[in-house]
């Protein structure tokens, strides 16, 4: 018998506890479960928007550096379109320098023929007058005087191409 009075004793500390202790155990084991559960949500969410908030940063980035490449690559054009101007500026102004320099030297050549062949026909001249007023007599210095007169023009000639 004692089996049996143990065993309802049992049964009743099992019903007094099923209905006043366990219900009251299970209300703040339910809410922290409940608290688990919304944190475990809460850590999920905030997960996600992280991993979002990363590509997004990654995004930026990536259109950061193509904005970055592009800006560098049109600043290269830029410059190589700057360096062509100048260059073909450069190019045309020493065209006119040369031809500038090419009309300058023509002007001097016709300014130094001109000046020569003034010379030229002033040395005849006074040429002719020594010889008409010296009245060569002799075959010989009429000859000198010709050769002196065609030494004087070939030096005055050479002296006048080369500049």
């Amino acid at each position: 018998m004692t089996f049996i009075a143990e065993f309802v004793a049992f049964l009743i500390i099992l019903a007094v506890l099923g209905r006043y202790v366990v219900p009251r155990i299970r209300g703040p084991l339910g809410e922290r479960q409940q608290l688990i559960a919304k944190q475990v949500e809460d850590s999920d969410e905030a997960q996600k928007r992280l991993a979002e908030a990363e590509r997004a940063y990654q995004n930026a980035v990536n259109e950061a550096r193509t904005e970055a490449a592009q800006i560098r690559e049109h600043a290269r054009e830029e410059a190589q379109r700057t360096i062509d101007e100048l260059r073909a500026t450069a190019q045309e102004e020493h065209a006119r320098i040369v031809a500038r320099g090419d009309e300058q030297l023509a002007s001097q050549r016709a300014s130094l023929v001109r000046e020569l062949r003034g010379e030229i026909g002033t040395l005849a001249v006074e040429l002719s007058e020594k010889i008409v007023s010296e009245r060569l007599a002799v075959e010989g210095q009429v000859s000198a005087s010709v050769d002196a007169f065609l030494a004087g023009l070939e030096s005055s000639d050479k002296a006048g191409p080369s500049t």
